[in-house]
């Protein structure tokens, strides 16, 4: 199963130079960037672990891809996405964000339909890479 979060989901995975470009997008519209890594992707899961702090001062998007290749050949096996930030609403809000890496093999997850009173049915999500410690999950 593919996890489709973030823009550019559902297309093909991006290519380095393909990332390069939406990063200089976002250094060009003066949103800054970072980088987060996760094991467990579950949509709830909102806070990924940060990759060092947010590259407020970088203007060259290699500064950017570089931090990201290291990100990469320290967590192989995680998903990694790049965020950029937008400061003009005095908050920070995501402008964009996308997965640059995933795992060899996406488990997926499994809808619990849960049935209570008066006909109301609930759904649940439960993510199967969760079922394994963390750090062994993918």
């Amino acid at each position: 199963m593919r996890i489709t979060q973030g823009a550019f989901s559902y297309l093909p995975d991006l290519t380095d130079a393909e990332i390069t470009l939406q990063i200089a997008y976002a250094l060009d519209n003066g949103w800054p960037c970072s980088i987060e890594y996760t094991d467990d992707p579950h949509p709830r899961n909102s806070y990924w672990e940060m990759w060092g702090l947010p590259m407020f001062d970088l203007k060259d998007p290699a500064g950017v891809l570089l931090e990201l290749n290291e990100c990469r050949k320290a967590f192989p096996s995680h998903y990694v996405r790049l965020n950029a930030y937008d400061a003009r609403y005095g908050r920070q809000t995501t402008a964009m964000q996308f997965l640059v890496q995933r795992p060899a093999k996406e488990p997926g997850f499994r809808l619990t339909r849960e049935e209570s009173a008066d006909r109301q049915v609930r759904y649940t999500l439960h993510a199967y890479a969760v079922d394994r410690p963390e750090g062994e999950r993918y």
